[in-house]
């Protein structure tokens, strides 16, 4: 019996580079498919960079045709005005893909690098490092790119649990 791919997308929310990844998930298998990184002009007003992130994001799920979408959980910095403008930032990347009907996946940092490093305290460059071994064809130009690979890399290995939990519930 023949498995059916599952495309999922990868979210990592930022108000000057959003970056995405796409990949197959066939089984255990992944796929690269493409990764990149939205980035309105910082000149720009708040509203209007929103809106440029949506605009790009969205162009990106009509061109990729994920079935599923993840993105990363913000976590609070020193900065309050800050951590308020990513949540901004990552409300526009949990929008986009439920408005064209996709569940999406939430994942904190430390469990994103965990299932993917091994380490949930892991850093940029380790995460790079094993993105581009678990996906060797992967064109990955910023940590941007390779944060959003590794998110759908975790959305691929913890879908099934996820499924039993919704089934359940």
């Amino acid at each position: 019996m023949e498995r059916q791919a599952i495309r999922i997308i990868g979210i990592d929310p930022g108000l000057r580079r959003m970056g995405w990844g796409v990949v197959d998930s066939v089984g255990t298998r992944l796929v690269y498919i493409a990764s990149g990184a939205v980035s309105p002009s910082a000149k720009k007003d708040l509203a209007d960079r929103l809106a440029a992130l949506y605009e790009g994001l969205e162009i990106v799920l009509n061109t990729h045709n994920p079935l599923e979408a993840a993105v990363e959980e913000t976590f609070v910095n020193k900065d309050p005005v800050s951590t308020l403008k990513l949540g901004q930032a990552r409300g526009v990347a949990m929008l986009v893909p439920a408005r064209l009907g996709l569940s999406v996946g939430e994942y904190a940092a430390n469990q994103v690098k965990k299932t993917v490093v091994g380490v949930g305290h892991a850093d940029k460059r380790q995460v790079q490092a094993m993105v581009k071994t678990l996906l060797p064809r992967a064109e990955i130009s910023s940590a941007d790119e390779a944060d959003a690979l590794a998110i759908a890399i975790c959305h691929a290995h913890h879908r099934p649990m996820r499924q039993l939990r919704e089934k359940a519930s």
